[in-house]
């Protein structure tokens, strides 16, 4: 199955992302086991699929680690021209502190290393404490390392509008900005999509399928325990949806979604991942990938060839519209994680 040519899209000259980015984080230890070599066989089977663009961390456990393997894996199946088509977006989550030439250059070198790549695709930057303003030190340091051509473009992940906008207005070339944004969560829609609108920030998405909570398999299903939830990502959404109006309103969402993705003959997921790639702002949508474990590559391919017409939105938002605003529960983006 072949990828519509609308599911690419060009951050930059000389850089072309898929839509839907494969996310890393169910590496990190949180979601169970990885088995090493089965992760590479399914990143090769993404790959060929079309989902050529990665979403990973510096502390997504061994995620850097695995890109440098399947770069070798890659050009050794389908040799060195391969590597052109393959984009690995990472993170750099420094704790507070001195941001000084040598501790940035250091954390760079380090994912470098990892990847086994030149230069980095994209580095996305995010900052524990507002009231340490350093943050402002250890971007203007990014950008001289892609001014030296160690990193292609900058981004940012979980910053405030105010935040963004300061940094925006210090300079600094940011190209992406990484935020929850969903059917549960649309708090970017409140201020900052139309700050990324004006000064050309692409938006990436994550939470979309609410860690696989959004999905047939829960649809007229008893509140989980605890115990039930397998994995951090659904033991975060599930709080997510608690904050956002509770068990029985996320029942009454899924059944909603559940008419509109048999409308157009796919799952329930393929319309929340279609719904998060239609929203201002958003350049793609990043989809978790238990790599090895399980796979979602048919589904997220049908989700790119989706479009919501009016009477679908209509349905949707006639649930949206009675839950919590999350705005004023939680705060702007990010705000979740500075408490």
């Amino acid at each position: 199955m072949t990828l519509p040519s609308s599911a690419y899209t060009q951050l930059a000259p000389e850089q072309r992302m898929c839509r839907v980015l494969n996310g890393m984080w169910q590496v990190s230890g949180a979601h169970g086991h990885i088995e090493p070599e089965a992760a590479l066989a399914a990143m090769l089977a993404y790959h060929d699929a079309g989902f050529t663009t990665w979403d990973l961390a510096d502390h997504y456990g061994p995620a850097e680690d695995f890109i440098g393997q399947f770069r070798r894996l890659l050009t050794k199946e389908r040799g060195a021209v391969a590597l052109d088509t393959l984009q690995a977006f990472t993170k750099w989550v420094p704790q507070p502190g001195p941001m000084t030439a040598a501790v940035v250059t250091a954390a760079i070198d380090r994912s470098l290393r990892r990847m086994q790549v030149e230069r980095l695709d994209l580095l996305q930057f995010h900052w524990w404490d507002y009231r340490d303003r350093r943050y402002l030190d250890a971007i203007a340091q990014l950008d001289k390392l892609r001014r030296a051509g160690k990193i292609r473009a900058l981004g940012l992940t979980n910053f405030d509008t105010e935040r963004l906008q300061e940094i925006l207005e210090s300079g600094a070339p940011i190209l992406t900005h990484q935020v929850q944004y969903s059917l549960i969560d649309q708090r970017p829609a409140a201020r900052m999509a139309q700050l990324c609108e004006q000064r050309g920030v692409r938006l990436l998405a994550y939470g979309a399928v609410a860690g696989g909570l959004l999905a047939e398999r829960w649809l007229g299903q008893p509140e989980p325990s605890r115990r039930r939830l397998e994995t951090a990502s659904q033991q975060k959404y599930y709080q997510m949806i608690e904050a956002w109006g509770g068990w029985a309103l996320f029942q009454e969402l899924l059944i909603a979604l559940y008419g509109v993705a048999r409308k157009h003959d796919v799952s329930l997921s393929a319309i929340a991942v279609s719904f998060a790639l239609e929203q201002p702002a958003v350049g793609g949508v990043i989809v978790g990938a238990r790599l090895g474990a399980s796979q979602h590559i048919a589904e997220t391919t049908r989700a790119l060839s989706v479009t919501l017409d009016d009477d679908d939105h209509e349905r949707i938002s006639a649930i949206t519209c009675r839950a919590n605003d999350l705005f004023s529960v939680i705060g702007d983006v990010g705000d979740e994680y500075r408490r």
